[in-house]
């Protein structure tokens, strides 16, 4: 699997490998030397760098918006403006709560608690780190500029739909109508795949467009805004700070490089 698997695949069906070995009652120990120097000898021939979600930061949310929001005309032009307002609010959302994809397709309006401030609070009751389902809150103020604003994207969409309870996010056919179940995971990264090549968002040919590139973009956001550890990973719901940390080098590139110090 070495020749097509990146090596956290590899790491991931490892340690399943593991936990099936001592649920049957055998000794395992992944750090034993035949397994440590078969893993090491494969990733020195056949690894090659993670090709990680490219970072989404609010200059490109901005572009995103912009491109849902582009004027439709024709007979589906009222069905272009619905799934428009639509994948306008999913995307607000998804960056201002740094949500996962799967955590995003199964907001519920019920998950949703509009403020007397202005703002909103939403509750994530599942999610990758909650595997027990303890669901936590994540607050969301009411944005500065109205076109970026995810709480007054979220009340067009509530208006326009005509919907108040179930999934928040849903499929709109060709005829402008709602379906009644949420959307699949994988539609936020068609969503997202379609706004970005409608705005002409590209990414460096060593990353990829993914939903999760939202997630990254808040924390490196956050970061360079000056947030702390603690205030990032409480939002983000990262129990790991080493994982965390991960999307903050990526920020710290450009913004702590001793080459600044060159002169150049």
């Amino acid at each position: 699997m070495a020749k097509t698997h990146a090596r956290a695949s590899l790491r991931r069906r490892l340690a399943a490998i593991g936990q099936m070995q001592r649920l049957q009652g055998h000794e395992w120990e992944s750090a034993h030397p035949a397994i440590r120097a078969t893993l090491r000898g494969l990733l020195r021939q056949h690894g090659a760098p993670a090709r990680r979600a490219a970072a989404l930061g609010t200059a490109e949310l901005r572009r995103l918006v912009a491109a849902c929001s582009a004027p439709a005309y024709g007979p589906k032009a009222a069905t272009a403006k619905l799934a428009g307002l639509r994948d306008r609010a999913l995307l607000l959302l998804g960056y201002a709560a740094a949500l996962r994809r799967a955590e995003l397709a199964a907001v519920t309006w019920e998950n949703l608690v509009f403020t007397a401030e202005g703002g909103l609070r939403l509750l994530v009751p599942r999610a990758k780190g909650d595997p027990e389902g303890e669901g936590a809150w994540i607050g969301i103020p009411r944005g500065e500029r109205p076109e970026t604003c995810p709480v007054r994207a979220l009340a067009a969409w509530r208006d326009a739909s005509g919907r108040a309870d179930g999934p928040v996010f849903r499929k709109v056919d060709c005829w402008g109508q709602l379906g009644q179940d949420a959307l699949h995971p994988d539609a936020v990264r068609q969503i997202l795949s379609k706004r970005a090549a409608a705005a002409g968002i590209r990414v460096p040919a060593a990353e990829r467009l993914s939903p999760h590139g939202l997630r990254a973009g808040f924390v490196t956001q956050a970061y360079a805004a000056g947030a702390r550890d603690e205030q990032i990973m409480a939002h983000t719901r990262h129990r790991d700070l080493k994982t965390m940390r991960g999307y903050v080098r990526r920020a710290k590139l450009e913004l702590d490089s001793p080459a600044k110090l060159l002169g150049l």
